[in-house]
């Protein structure tokens, strides 16, 4: 058998139904796993110290029969975004060290309902701004899949634990591709569901228009067992959907097990297709849209002109929002506060606190923000970034009257190192151009591992969109692209990940 640690959430849940693990055992396992590697990868910043007592109590009510739940024992790592009684929740910043919430999330009360361990909090950018995990004010995250490379951002905590293996299930946010983008440069799977289908109570806001509640693990499959539990109507999220969702688990089980994909229509965008793409992640691409040809799928070639100005269109909005969300952390609510010598003014106080709180990633989005919103510049620039936002969405509601699901790289090439982070900050922005329109949108997206590109054996990741409300059928075709690649490569990609943690695996 393999190691516990290396069970996907679903295996985890079959042995621990039928006793042939305990909570304890499975718990034990990942915390011995994080002891093992987590001084290599950084993906923690908190472990939870209640973990066992907890999974004691979910051993003690399924040996008296009580139905615990079908994740029930499986662990859970959260990003430190989500708000969760009893650990601390900093957001990635030095403004938030400490933090300690009277109240949980609601994603993180509906994982506590249902009996998951939740083992601590992820690294993450600082509150969400940034794309590897290098804006964290508590030190880098790295990959995995080789430790002098980014992770992603700005989930990218969440992302290399599930690849490290010191989880099964992880939890996070996706403003700009937070979720996606980390899953893809570790090779796991991660959603950024229908804006408004998993609450945001309780995550601590960047851009409230943009920002999602997303599921990330290894498989499509547990990813979809995550998304059932924590999706579903929350009046304390004022946007949140009162709707009935269907079963994203039975859509990737369908998905896996061989479904027809006869008439299945797939668009490619055509202004997503760049000379700048890495030659390896394209050529995983074209087999991906050649297999799903060979499968019964439709390709077509879709027109989104508006693609070409979303990044641009999105960052200004994201500053502007930003801006105004945290101008809550002045020093007197909750958080940091730094009192100047020889002042009683509360402009000084505050002004003292935000510079040292803050990093330089977050006061540059911030300047930004008050600046688009100020006069002279809110009619142009903002309202500006507004009309291109209105151009993406009613694009992709064209292009879904001609297709059923749109096909496209997660990012242009795989994991960089870490070093070439800092060089160009816009760099960074750019590569965000496949991820952000499903935010502009609110539209559904996942990413998978396709494969490892040829040049340096990295994981690439495949982004599948779908329109509103039709998360299930991402699910549904990640899961047969899952088996694809299981099929073409004899494995999966997660269980590829190579030698630089493999001394303690």
């Amino acid at each position: 058998m393999s190691e516990i640690f290396e069970l996907t959430a679903a295996e985890l849940s079959e042995k621990l139904e039928a006793k042939e693990l305990s909570a304890v055992e499975v718990t034990k396992a990942h915390l011995e796993r994080i002891a093992n590697v987590d001084q290599q990868v950084h993906a923690f910043l908190t472990l939870n110290e209640e973990a066992l007592a907890t999974a004691e109590a979910i051993d003690k009510a399924r040996a008296e029969g009580s139905h615990a739940g079908v994740l029930a024992g499986v662990p859970i790592a959260v990003k430190d975004v989500l708000v969760t009684q009893g650990m601390p929740t900093t957001a990635g910043s030095k403004i938030l060290e400490g933090y300690m919430s009277p109240f949980d999330a609601t994603v993180v009360e509906k994982i506590k309902k249902a009996n998951l361990v939740q083992l601590g909090k992820t690294n993450m950018d600082e509150f969400a701004m940034g794309a590897t995990t290098e804006t964290s004010a508590f030190g880098n995250t790295y990959n995995p899949w080789n430790l002098k490379t980014v992770p992603g951002g700005s989930g990218g905590g969440s992302a290399a634990a599930l690849a490290a293996f010191e989880t099964p299930l992880a939890l996070g946010s996706d403003t700009g591709g937070s979720i996606r983008q980390p899953a893809a440069l570790t090779g796991t799977v991660g959603m950024k569901p229908t804006y408004g289908g998993v609450s945001r109570y309780g995550s601590i806001a960047l851009a409230s228009s943009l920002d999602q509640i997303g599921p990330a693990a290894r498989t499509v499959l547990d990813t979809a067992l995550l998304h059932d539990l924590i999706a579903g109507y929350d009046p304390r999220d004022g946007v949140s959907i009162n709707t009935q969702w269907p079963s994203m688990a039975d859509a990737a089980r369908a998905g896996s097990t061989g479904a027809s994909l006869d008439g299945l229509r797939v668009g490619v965008i055509k202004q997503l297709d760049s000379n700048e793409i890495q030659n390896g992640v394209k050529s995983r691409f074209e087999e991906t849209v050649a297999w799903l040809t060979k499968n019964g799928a439709e390709v077509i070639e879709v027109e989104m002109p508006s693609i070409e100005l979303a990044v641009q269109a999105y960052y200004v909005i994201l500053a502007a929002e930003a801006s105004s969300n945290l101008s809550k952390f002045d020093s007197v609510r909750f958080g940091l506060r730094v009192t100047p010598e020889n002042t009683t003014s509360f402009e000084d106080v505050m002004s003292a606190t935000r510079g040292a709180g803050f990093g330089a990633e977050v006061k540059r989005r911030i300047l930004l923000g008050i600046h688009v919103l100020s006069k002279g510049q809110y009619d142009t620039i903002f309202t500006g970034a507004q009309k291109v936002r209105t151009l993406v969405i009613n694009e992709f509601q064209k292009a879904f009257e001609e297709v059923d699901i749109i096909a496209s790289l997660t990012g242009p090439e795989t994991a960089w190192n870490i070093e070439q982070s800092s060089d160009n900050p816009m760099r960074n922005y750019l590569k965000d151009g496949a991820t952000i329109p499903a935010n502009l949108a609110g539209l559904p997206a996942l990413s998978l591992p396709i494969g490892l590109a040829d040049e340096d054996q990295m994981p690439v990741g495949l982004q599948l969109l779908g329109a509103a409300k039709n998360d299930d059928l991402l699910y549904k075709t990640g899961a047969a692209l899952e088996q694809m690649v299981i099929d073409r490569d004899g494995s999966a990609v997660w269980r590829r990940v190579p030698t630089t943690l493999e001394e303690t695996r």
